[in-house]
């Protein structure tokens, strides 16, 4: 099953990410896929302050993963992952990647297509239709049951909020 929802702005944007980020857990892993210009860093800079992170979240494009720890629970830290500039999928490996699926760890991906390989099937996909001032639309997708439930939730409190 797909869950979509529209978001007109930068801050519908963080609201939904906010929103995602109180339903997320250790272990979680979220793949952002997207034009460049879509939203990702929006989402992941949403799901930062969900997740009580006070420090600015940036898109690390240049050093590929960044770590934050959150206020949430001790030890349950945010690993945001930048893949766009690597050019081969042994890459991935080299960095790390597979390092930060761990249980304390909720992994963020912008540019997941390159670890593909590397990636566990129990994650959820987010696809990031629109860039610039268009109107985004955001497609979630999830192969294990574990999600349905937390999305359901997700999506009930976005629709109150509407």
């Amino acid at each position: 099953m797909d869950y979509t929802f529209k978001s007109q702005n930068k801050e519908a944007t963080l609201k939904l990410g906010q929103s995602l980020g109180h339903i997320l857990q250790g272990g979680d892993i979220l793949c952002l896929e997207g034009d460049l210009g879509a939203g990702k860093t929006a989402l992941a800079q949403g799901i930062a302050v969900g997740l009580g992170l006070t420090a600015a979240v940036t898109s690390p494009t240049f050093t590929f993963i960044q770590e934050y720890a959150t206020s949430l629970q001790d030890n349950l830290r945010l690993v945001h992952m930048d893949l766009y500039r690597l050019q081969h999928p042994e890459e991935v490996e080299v960095i790390g990647v597979e390092d930060a699926f761990q249980t304390d760890t909720i992994c963020l991906i912008e540019w997941p297509k390159i670890a593909e390989d590397y990636l566990p099937e129990d994650r959820l996909d987010i696809h990031i239709q629109g860039s610039g001032e268009d109107t985004r639309i955001f497609t979630f997708r999830f192969q294990e049951e574990s999600w349905q439930e937390r999305l359901d939730r997700l999506f009930s409190i976005l629709k109150d909020d509407h």
